[in-house]
């Protein structure tokens, strides 16, 4: 492993790599956030640790960090909020900005630009009440998966296989949200894709598909196992794996996505279509985590990968 030269270490200035934070997801972003400063300290880096869930904005300004690397996932640190008061301050950020991460967060929104793009999406129906449940499911069609729009990590997401599942696969749901997102299930095979970069110059990385025990990719299989396979690349003909990469990077600038990300598919078994399912702007960098591993697949170590990253941090709202 490389590391940078001083002068290439004292460009970055001091990096803040801000993880924890108030969301459901606060667990696995200490495991990313710890991961990203080690692999920048070990590259001479003057990089801090702060936890904007224990640490106030206040505290964040009196730093005078020159850049943070954002390792938070979910509400108030993947939702445009904290990318907002980061405008504010001037302080630049990696990934992508207020409005990418306000829309990528909310998977309602994010499913209707795809469709205005005319990208490829399973059908939905977003649900206010459970008035509503018996036309949703309806509309929809059972099998289906019921989600809060506003979490990652498979939080509060049910597979509903029957009407009898219906209403608690609901219930569950509204614990985290208001409206809760109905989702066509899509039976076939998971994938993703890793994407660095900004416009023209965004670039997937290779494609990885995710075998869980019985298709259940859940937030324990996610982090907290190792039952879960994953194929880097993946298995697929040339023509599937160029179609799913070039959906991708069309998905991920639909949203003005910039800096890194990763877009979840399905391959639907019937046809081989593959189906967008949602848009991460901030994802995981624990030790299980796939864009690491896409990186490492093409020769980028993940302590590159972290320098990658943070020198792409900067302020995306002109003045």
């Amino acid at each position: 492993m490389s590391v940078l030269s001083t002068s290439e270490a004292q460009a970055l200035g001091k990096v803040g790599v801000l993880f924890g934070g108030r969301s459901a997801e606060r667990d696995v972003s200490i495991m990313s956030g710890t991961g990203v400063l080690k692999a920048l300290q070990s590259q001479g880096v003057d990089a801090h640790a702060f936890d904007p869930g224990t640490q106030s904005l206040a505290d964040l300004a009196a730093q005078k960090f020159d850049r943070v690397f954002i390792a938070l996932h979910g509400r108030y640190g993947e939702d445009g909020s904290l990318q907002g008061a980061l405008e504010q301050m001037g302080i630049p950020y990696t990934g992508s900005g207020v409005m990418a991460c306000a829309i990528a967060m909310d998977k309602i929104y994010t499913k209707m630009i795809w469709l205005m793009h005319g990208l490829p999406t399973p059908k939905y129906a977003t649900v206010a009440s459970g008035a509503d449940l018996a036309q949703v499911a309806q509309q929809v069609g059972i099998p289906m998966i019921v989600k809060p729009p506003h979490e990652g990590s498979t939080i509060g997401i049910t597979k509903v296989a029957s009407d009898a599942e219906v209403q608690g696969a609901f219930d569950t749901a509204f614990k985290y949200d208001d409206p809760v997102l109905a989702e066509e299930f899509v039976t076939g095979r998971e994938f993703t894709v890793a994407i660095l970069g900004k416009g023209k110059d965004a670039r997937a990385l290779p494609v990885i598909e995710i075998v869980a025990p019985e298709g259940n990719y859940d937030y324990q299989n996610k982090y907290f196992t190792d039952v879960t396979q994953y194929f880097c690349p993946a298995q697929l003909d040339a023509a599937t794996t160029a179609e799913m990469q070039r959906i991708a990077v069309e998905a991920y600038r639909a949203l003005d996505c910039e800096g890194w990300g990763r877009i979840d598919f399905m391959l639907r078994a019937a046809d081989n279509k593959p189906f967008l399912i949602e848009a991460n702007t901030s994802p995981g960098m624990t030790s299980h985590s796939l864009v690491p591993m896409a990186a490492n697949a093409v020769g980028i170590s993940y302590e590159e990968l972290c320098v990658q990253i943070v020198r792409s941090a900067s302020l995306k709202l002109k003045a």
